[in-house]
């Protein structure tokens, strides 16, 4: 067999599920062909060569990263509303007062596609220099049609400027923007009767924000309802700051994913784990809201929930722009395992995007996206604060 590439002497934590824990594979190899991952293990097949080797010398290897949920196209910043916040308000009050979400909207709307693309560079870079090689990005700040596309079409654009994988989903659902502040229900037939047909092509999913401050269950059925006509699959923002029956609902849809979940209860946890909906859980927007109210982890572990980790990252309730905090943050204030922590930013993210079968592990026929890290033990990813241990990223074969 010959190989493009092959890199060799390293221990790997493939995420194999045919694998007890993360898939360890000791002294093992990559081998890759075309950008995909053509060998992977520990003996070598007889006769084999390659283009290039690259001799590992003990170090981790794992998949390369996924954010699986984040907020990354967005103007200006509302560090204001952080020092507020300090101050004692709360984000409903701040919202209430004309800050919060619609503040973003108004700074997103004004920017041109070109400054939305070179503010969100700076942002995906800092997540590509810690092992990321795909993410995520939501719309969500625009809520007008032009505005919407203008942000997806904006996050797509990040592919084409850096190696990395997009994922897209329109949020035109996030919240009610100031114009139909008195005229709900002509504001969710615009999405459902232009928005998200005009999206399609340019969003991989439809998201929406069930919430006491935002979208009512029945709102987000019709988004839903919308976004299933148009062949488009659903994640939703659900049970964050109250218990509004959102896992229940996005289990109802077979969504690809339920993120937050603070306040899910035995009943959702049970629903999610039937449909096959990922939980996606956000420690950094949790830690930036103060909030008390952790989501409930063993409930969805004892339910066999599958569980991803994403940095929320955006400027209101997570400014969070490195994924490995977010895994230390998963470990140390909700309780996941090690194990748990970093099968949620590979394996588990990618089903939440809904690219399980292309990317996520270590396995044959898969992208060849590695993170290489200066590390032996996957602990190290989790344990260390502020240090950066990636020694290099491959993404689809190629060094970058």
């Amino acid at each position: 067999m010959h190989f493009d590439r092959l890199w060799r002497g390293g221990r790997l934590a493939t995420l194999d599920e045919s694998r007890e824990g993360l898939g360890l594979v000791e002294d093992g190899a990559v081998g890759c062909v075309g950008g995909r991952i053509a060998f992977v293990g520990a003996v070598l097949p007889e006769g084999w060569t390659a283009g290039e080797v690259i001799e590992l010398e003990g170090r981790l290897v794992t998949p390369g990263l996924i954010d699986c949920h984040t907020h990354l196209v967005f103007a200006g910043d509302r560090a204001d509303e952080f020092e507020m916040r300090l101050r004692g308000e709360t984000y409903e009050t701040i919202a209430a007062a004309g800050g919060g979400i619609v503040s973003t909207v108004a700074r997103t709307r004004a920017a041109s596609e070109a400054e939305l693309v070179a503010t969100a560079l700076e942002r995906l870079d800092r997540l590509l220099a810690e092992g990321v090689t795909a993410i995520e990005v939501k719309s969500g700040y625009g809520l007008d049609l032009d505005s919407e596309l203008k942000m997806l079409r904006a996050a797509r654009a990040l592919e084409d400027a850096r190696s990395v994988s997009v994922a897209t989903s329109l949020l035109a659902a996030h919240t009610l923007p100031p114009e139909h502040r008195d005229s709900r229900e002509a504001y969710v037939s615009k999405v459902v009767e232009k928005i998200i047909p005009a999206a399609v092509g340019l969003a991989d999913a439809v998201d929406a924000f069930c919430e006491s401050n935002a979208f009512t269950p029945d709102e987000v059925r019709r988004v839903f309802d919308a976004a299933k006509a148009h062949g488009l699959p659903v994640r939703l923002h659900a049970d964050q700051r109250t218990a509004g029956g959102g896992a229940q609902l996005a289990a109802e849809y077979g969504a690809l994913s339920a993120d937050h979940l603070e306040r899910t209860n035995a009943a959702g946890a049970r629903a999610l784990a039937a449909a096959g909906t990922v939980a996606v859980l956000l420690p950094g927007a949790f830690y930036a809201l103060r909030d008390e109210e952790k989501p409930p982890v063993a409930l969805l572990r004892a339910a066999g929930v599958r569980m991803a980790v994403a940095t929320d990252c955006n400027p209101g309730s997570s400014p969070l722009t490195s994924l490995l905090t977010a895994v230390n943050m998963a470990v140390i204030l909700f309780g996941l395992t090690v194990d748990e922590a970093l099968a949620g930013v590979t394996r588990e993210a990618a089903r939440a995007i809904g690219r399980w079968d292309q990317m996520g592990s270590l396995e044959v026929g898969k992208a060849c996206n590695l993170a290489i890290w200066d590390a032996t033990r996957p602990v190290e990813l989790a344990y260390w604060l502020g240090r950066n241990s990636l020694h290099s990223r491959v993404f689809q074969g190629e060094p970058s």
